[in-house]
């Protein structure tokens, strides 16, 4: 097993992985400001933006880019700049890097090489939004940006419909109304969420109610800010019958048009659970909606 220990003298530089503020640049530490100013390099997620950080602290230091753009050029040049001795800190835009940010390659990079890597915490976005959002702090399942394309998405929130944890998505102001919409068509309009928006700033707030009331919000107000979106996990046995998740684990078994209705009943969008059954069966999705609406037919 590979130890990394701080007290060992190495031949290689350090990558320092810096935590800055989400917001307010008074969340800076002073651990973070100090590695800033005694590495030898800066590697930036956008070198202007991190720029307009060290004016503030009257930080001077070289900086370079490190981006999704251009990491797999990038990243072994730094490791080699840490190789010859120099140490570097990472930062992103906003909070942790890695942290859906660039910065996980370069670490691995860093790490197959030997080079210590070292953490300087700092705020996260989802933490943040987290502790203050009144959901079950715990546990809890971070899944950062949900795909960007209608259909992908779904499928994405189709396959998280069923945690029982608290989800932390991110979601940036212009495709939010989208990705509510989605969480309704998919989850129904009861399910608990908290929008945490502008967080640390002067205009932070925490908005709070049920899937369907955040749609209406989003449909009504100008979206302004970067968004922290906490949904509730799943209850277990949440608009199911009494006989509980065993019955419908049955019923995927031995009749998936019968399952489909269970996962309707619970408040599921039709399309939504012929998906989820047509998943766990394996069975063509088209065959499976034709036995609903044949049921449908039956029962109208």
């Amino acid at each position: 097993m590979q130890t990394q220990k701080s007290f060992t003298t190495h031949d290689t530089g350090t990558l320092y992985l810096v935590g800055t503020p989400i917001g307010n640049l008074q969340d800076m530490s002073n651990r973070a400001l100090e590695t800033l100013q005694e590495v030898d390099l800066i590697a930036a997620e956008d070198t202007r933006h991190t720029q307009l950080l060290l004016n503030y602290f009257d930080i001077k230091n070289n900086k370079t880019s490190l981006h999704e753009h251009n990491w797999q050029e990038k990243a072994p040049e730094l490791v080699a700049e840490l190789l010859s001795g120099k140490s570097i800190a990472q930062v992103s835009d906003a909070g942790l890097p890695s942290i859906s940010d660039p910065g996980k390659e370069l670490v691995a990079q860093a790490i197959e090489a030997g080079i210590p890597v070292v953490p300087i915490p700092g705020a996260s976005a989802g933490i943040t939004a987290l502790i203050a959002s009144g959901l079950v702090p715990q546990p809890f399942y971070f899944h950062g940006f949900l795909p960007r394309k209608k259909q992908e998405q779904a499928a994405e929130i189709q396959k998280l419909s069923w945690r029982p944890e608290t989800i932390i998505f991110y979601e940036a102001p212009h495709r939010l109304k989208k990705t509510l919409a989605n969480l309704v068509e998919v989850l129904g309009g009861q399910r608990r969420i908290v929008l945490a928006r502008e967080l640390t700033k002067r205009y932070e707030e925490f908005l709070r109610g049920t899937t369907e009331e955040a749609l209406e919000w989003a449909n009504n107000n100008e979206i302004r800010g970067e968004f922290v979106v906490l949904l509730e996990g799943q209850k277990d046995g949440d608009g199911l019958p009494a006989d509980d998740q065993s019955l419908l684990d049955e019923e995927v078994e031995t009749n998936p048009e019968a399952a489909v209705r269970t996962l309707v009943d619970s408040g599921m969008k039709p399309n939504a659970a012929i998906k989820q059954v047509a998943k766990e069966t394996g069975r063509n999705r088209q065959e499976i909606y034709k036995l609903y609406h044949h049921i449908e037919e039956e029962n109208g």
